[in-house]
């Protein structure tokens, strides 16, 4: 018995310790649960409140609204009842079913990429070295496999490319299980239609049709589609609903800042799809090149790879130069729909050139196996580091349980004491999904779609603060996703801590708009000097020593 385990421990220990690294990684969502410190943007600020809000609402399969953001957000523009992301928060409190969701996307990201490059390097150590750096990296929480998920999915549509109708029962059904775990619009749409590229190109190659490796691509797309019938509807059948997102004026870079927003992707990513690549990976693929020229080697799927990369960023950059709202202006969908977003794409790829690079080096280089080890490890420490708590933590931003501060709203509203439903409140200087997470109704939200009728009623609210500042005004007027309460002399600060000494002393909003929308509070993070110039009573502060915020609690006149 003993034999048999020692025989799998050296046959499978190089997986194992990189499971070990895997738990030490996401240890501190398991031990200090609420207290760990996570991502706030495009996270706490907006989609673990959504999914909160749908699971509370019971309408996973419903058409209708939900009354508690915006007077009615059409269910639409919310997940869909076929992401199992829901499903978790149905069954779990919330940071229980984040930190579900970070398992499955590490453990997930590491088995993907181990057996997708298993197909093209034999070395286990740098088969399992690279395999755990990309499964470490800060991956966008909400994404689960949309990009953690991209190495798998390749390594299966690869494998049925090439077995056919002979590939394992198992394969195929891991790969109609990806749609539930990810997200069509983000990245499997471009995926998707890459993996229509190859099949097209090898029907023509060799004039026969790959049968199975076509059912396979078209099958994961029929069940994308099935999953976002809502989206669907909304988009081609429910004309009475007109989303925010046409009024989009995205894209007027002049070409400098398009070149600039080019090198700037390319060496340092997006906030969503960080490959960490600049400090060690990049050099370790100049290196590899180097050395291939002076071996006669022709890594021709490395510099590929790389140059799709390049060609990826230099899309991103196009999409916001002012050349291309032409384009965005005579064709719609071309201005709701983001092009640029398969760059989303680059760190699978960039971790595929991590691995190609090291394999030149460990073939054709003196102490090849000491340096490879080394560039591994540098490179797993530099994505260890990026943790969220270790990250977070070090530069501040609130805990789970701070960031929401449950208590402190529940005392405000204890004091205001009447059912949530009752009343509508907007806040200043702290996100709107803070209150939405606590129960409150609201008139001010962040979601990627909403009624554009909507978008244009609350800029009444606050057209003269826009008024003020060129800049919050060009970020609402051509975005609006965040449709929040905007003053000039907060900016976009959405986070204001109960250590700041500013003060609102010029606010002017349309009070009177705010009636007429339902508002009846506001919540400002910082006071209000001249709330009755604003015909704002003023009631009380809230804080507590758990909290960040102070809130200051104003009653909006008109609605009395």
């Amino acid at each position: 018995m003993s034999s048999a385990i020692s025989s799998v421990f050296s046959k499978y220990k190089h997986i194992l310790f990189a499971c070990l690294v895997i738990a030490a990684y996401l240890s501190p969502y398991y031990i200090l649960g609420e207290d760990t410190h996570i991502r706030v943007h495009d996270n706490l600020d907006s989609n673990i409140v959504w999914y909160k809000l749908l699971a509370e609402s019971g309408q996973f399969f419903s058409i209708s609204e939900l009354p508690n953001v915006i007077n009615g957000l059409p269910r639409s523009t919310l997940a869909t009842p076929f992401d199992i992301m829901v499903w978790f928060y149905v069954l779990f409190e919330p940071m229980t079913a984040y930190t579900i969701g970070q398992t499955i996307m590490r453990v997930a990201g590491f088995f993907g990429m181990y057996f997708l490059l298993r197909r093209y390097i034999s070395s286990k150590r740098i088969v399992t070295g690279v395999s755990l750096a990309f499964a470490l990296l800060p991956f966008w929480p909400s994404g689960l496999l949309s990009i953690a998920g991209l190495p798998l999915a390749l390594h299966l549509f690869l494998s049925i490319r090439e077995n056919k109708w002979h590939t394992p029962w198992y394969h195929w059904f891991i790969l109609i299980m990806i749609p539930f775990f990810s997200n069509f619009i983000l990245t499997f749409v471009f995926f998707l239609g890459l993996m229509g590229v190859m099949w097209l190109i090898d029907w023509i190659s060799i004039k026969r049709g790959n049968w199975a490796f076509f059912t396979a691509i078209a099958s994961m797309t029929s069940i994308y589609l099935i999953k976002n019938y809502m989206l669907i509807y909304a988009m081609f059948f429910n004309e009475s609903f007109i989303s925010h997102r046409e009024d989009l004026d995205l894209g007027h870079k002049d070409l400098m800042g398009a070149i600039h927003l080019f090198f700037d992707n390319l060496l340092n990513g997006h906030t969503h799809d960080m490959a960490a690549h600049k400090h060690i990976i990049l050099p370790v693929i100049g290196v590899a090149l180097i050395v291939a020229i002076f071996r006669y080697l022709k890594p021709k799927m490395m510099i590929g790879l790389l140059l799709f990369n390049a060609a990826l960023s230099m899309w991103y950059a196009l999409w916001y130069w002012e050349g291309w709202r032409v384009v965005k202006d005579n064709l719609m969908i071309a201005n709701t729909f983001n092009f640029s977003r398969i760059h989303f794409l680059d760190p699978m790829i960039w971790y595929i050139c991590f691995a190609l690079a090291l394999w030149i080096i460990w073939k054709h280089m003196r102490f090849a196996k000491v340096i490879v080890t080394v560039l591994i490890v540098a490179q797993c420490l530099h994505v260890f580091g990026m943790n969220e708590e270790l990250k977070y933590s070090g530069i501040g931003t609130p805990t789970f349980a701070e960031f929401y501060s449950g208590e402190l709203f529940d005392s405000i509203a204890a004091y205001i004491g009447e059912d949530q439903s009752e009343y509508r409140i907007v806040s200043i200087g702290i996100h709107p999904t803070i209150a939405q997470f606590n129960g409150f109704y609201t008139l001010d939200t962040y979601n990627n779609s909403y009624p554009l009728e909507y978008k244009n009623k609350f800029r009444e609210i606050i057209a003269p603060e826009l008024a003020k500042d060129a800049v919050i005004q060009d970020y609402f007027d051509s975005w609006g996703g965040r449709l929040y309460m905007y003053t000039a002399e907060l900016g976009k600060d959405d986070m204001v801590s109960k250590n700041s000494n500013t003060v609102l002393d010029n606010l002017n909003i349309n009070t009177q708009a705010l009636a007429d929308l339902g508002g009846d509070y506001i919540f400002s993070a910082v006071p209000i000097d001249n709330h009755e110039e604003n015909q704002l009573a003023f009631k009380r502060s809230f804080e507590n020593s758990q909290s960040p915020w102070k809130i200051y609690l104003y009653r909006v006149k008109a609605a009395e």
